[in-house]
């Protein structure tokens, strides 16, 4: 009786101790914070605003009908075996400040991490170039040789695109190192609140509901538009707004995606402000079992046909295992879907820069 008494004790004290260790590392800074004050209010009147979250155009279950996320975890953790790389990825690392003014260019960093180069102004997307896409360093490691950007290398930035505040799209690591060389962030509402926390002056912060729109100097025009996901940190979702963007410049019309799953958004942006020159969508981390916030293959061919765009430009693949398919799959899987159709796929290495005055561009099958 004693001994069950005194286990008891030790398990509840062991409990005690692991969820306040658990509470003190959610309140990390990393974590970022909540919006508040005239930001929430600001958030509170918006239309995808409802009790107490933003909500998806159309229902929009987290995983699909039937499936629980006890299976799902055990999967994750105990069942799955997803092949990973089994040498270093082949990359061609571009010198991103020797990039002349004139050139347009995109350079692709792994997984959903882009720079580009549109009339001499320089744009970086979901940046994460700290190894990992989680809240521990030791987890969700990037694949060996996939790392080769990190924030030394990075020019001083015009324009920096946070798509949500998902660990593998805002990374807190990049983001601080980031802050001297940003001038301007352009994000969805609510995610100033992070970046706030983090360092980033309030000025430099252009945060926006979709259908918003910010202009610029020589004609440029940003605007948000939706995305079907969700949002958040910790144990909370839906505080911030996930987005997708409309980016015009002189010469080129731009899709960036973020993450999504299919629906009628697409049909919608394309509707609106395409065609396109390029869009650039997901490909990647996808499964059945949550097939409505993340595209299925064969779906990314349709939400390019909705946009009705020129180009497509698969990301979201390549540096990070997220998900229980192999890492080369999705990269296999659209170059057969899109025989079927008209869309140009540019699939270019990590670091290798893409003209995009280049109709007709052509890359190697890299991933074999």
């Amino acid at each position: 009786m004693r001994l069950a008494k005194l286990t008891m004790m030790v398990l509840l004290f062991i409990g005690i101790a692991v969820g306040i260790g658990t509470l003190l590392f959610l309140n990390t800074e990393r974590f970022g914070k909540h919006p508040s004050g005239e930001r929430l209010k600001r958030i509170e009147r918006s239309p995808n605003y409802k009790n107490g979250g933003f909500q998806n155009l159309n229902n929009t279950p987290m995983l699909s009908e039937g499936v629980s996320y006890s299976k799902v975890m055990y999967e994750f953790l105990f069942t799955s075996k997803p092949k990973e790389p089994s040498q270093s990825i082949p990359t061609q690392k571009t010198d991103l400040k020797s990039l002349h003014p004139n050139e347009d260019v995109l350079i692709w960093m792994g997984h959903s991490s882009y720079f580009m180069q549109l009339d001499g102004k320089r744009i970086l997307v979901d940046p994460v170039l700290s190894g990992n896409a989680s809240p521990l360093s030791f987890t969700t490691k990037a694949y060996k040789g996939s790392d080769i950007y990190t924030t030394d290398d990075i020019p001083e930035i015009d324009y920096l695109f946070l798509t949500h505040d998902h660990w593998d799209h805002m990374d807190y690591t990049t983001l601080k190192r980031l802050i001297p060389k940003t001038k301007k962030v352009i994000t969805g509402l609510g995610n100033g609140a992070h970046l706030e926390y983090w360092g980033f002056s309030s000025h430099r912060i252009l945060e926006g509901d979709w259908y918003d729109s910010f202009t610029f100097e020589d004609g440029w025009e940003i605007k948000v538009t939706p995305a079907r996901h969700f949002s958040g940190r910790g144990f909370k979702r839906a505080k911030t707004l996930w987005a997708s963007f409309v980016l015009k410049s002189t010469h080129h019309t731009i899709y960036i995606g973020g993450d999504s799953g299919y629906d009628t958004h697409f049909k919608d942006i394309g509707e609106k402000w395409g065609p396109f020159d390029l869009a650039i969508l997901e490909n990647g981390q996808y499964d059945e079992k949550w097939k409505y916030i993340h595209m299925l293959p064969g779906e990314q061919i349709k939400a390019a046909t909705d946009l009705n765009t020129k180009m497509l430009l698969p990301v979201h693949s390549g540096k990070f295992t997220l998900a229980n398919h192999d890492w080369d799959e999705p990269f296999t899987t659209i170059i057969e879907e899109s025989k079927s159709s008209n869309i140009t796929i540019i699939t270019p290495m990590i670091g290798e820069q893409v003209n995009l005055n280049d109709s007709l561009p052509h890359f190697k099958t890299w991933w074999n």
